[in-house]
């Protein structure tokens, strides 16, 4: 009888402990990716306010035709061909997130894929979707995307003995 409760308390335990363990988003802690491309933001993530609403679930840079695009972390290609005469390439990575890359000239992986981080997996159009999604839910992928920076230095007027910053990684947040 004893070895029964013990069980049954080990079984509601262990049940109680997945049941508060923390979501996807926390196991990975927050991600620092390097963006897609290098180019400029056109259209910010904006969530829409119901499942069927408008909105924009990731983030469209305005990029220069034929440049490569490439995954900001490793994972598995789920997805990789035409919507609707429009290319896209789908990467799951760890903790179940999906990460989409759309409005590609070209494809470069097939759907099965095992892709590291910064593989190109296409080329750019004139503008290029990045989004995120986790479970059901789009976020925004901006919030994991670093930049790189550098600390600032005086120079002198006439420029001579001009040093320099080293870049570093950082992330905001």
């Amino acid at each position: 009888m004893r070895l029964v409760v013990r069980v049954l308390v080990r079984i509601t335990v262990a049940g109680a402990v997945a049941l508060a363990a923390p979501t996807s988003s926390a196991v990975l802690g927050a991600p620092c990716w390097r963006a897609p491309v290098s180019a400029t933001v056109v259209d910010p993530f904006r969530a829409p306010a119901c499942r069927w609403c408008a909105g924009n679930r990731g983030i469209e840079y305005r990029t220069t035709p034929g440049r490569q695009v490439r995954t900001v972390a490793a994972g598995r290609v789920t997805f990789s061909g035409s919507v609707a005469g429009t290319r896209y390439v789908v990467v799951q990575i760890a903790g179940g997130w999906r990460l989409t890359y759309g409005r590609l000239a070209s494809v470069s992986v097939r759907r099965g894929d095992t892709v590291a981080a910064r593989t190109v997996v296409g080329t750019t159009g004139r503008r290029l979707f990045f989004g995120l999604r986790v479970g059901g839910t789009y976020r925004d992928p901006a919030r994991y995307l670093g930049q790189w920076v550098g600390r600032p230095r005086l120079v002198p007027l006439d420029g001579a003995h001009r040093r320099t910053s080293p870049l570093r990684w950082r992330c905001s947040g």
